[in-house]
């Protein structure tokens, strides 16, 4: 990555989600094999990273763009965002 920012692991421990704050991106690691699995552009200023309990999402603030990203982790694919107010960052999950 140009700028990893944040890092968070999935509940099982297979993969690792990296955040890139210059290039924009998610970077998604198999723990494991220590080898990126893909990287997805999620927005200017990729940022916080939340994992849902479950491991089936995240979510990515791109605080350059004012929103969150929803990231389908058994696709590894962008299914959606929210928009958000100025420079969403840290994020945390209430069930």
């Amino acid at each position: 990555t140009q700028r990893s920012n944040r890092l968070k692991f999935t509940p099982d421990g297979t993969l690792a989600l990296v955040s890139d704050l210059t290039g924009g991106e998610l970077v998604v690691v198999d723990a494991r094999a220590q080898t990126v699995k893909r990287k997805l552009r999620v927005g200017r200023g990729a940022s916080g990273i939340l994992v849902v309990p479950d491991g089936s999402r995240a979510y990515v603030a791109a605080s350059g763009e004012n929103k969150v990203v929803i990231v389908d982790l058994k696709t590894l694919t962008v299914s959606g965002e929210i928009a958000a107010g100025r420079g969403p960052d840290g994020m945390a999950f209430i069930p």
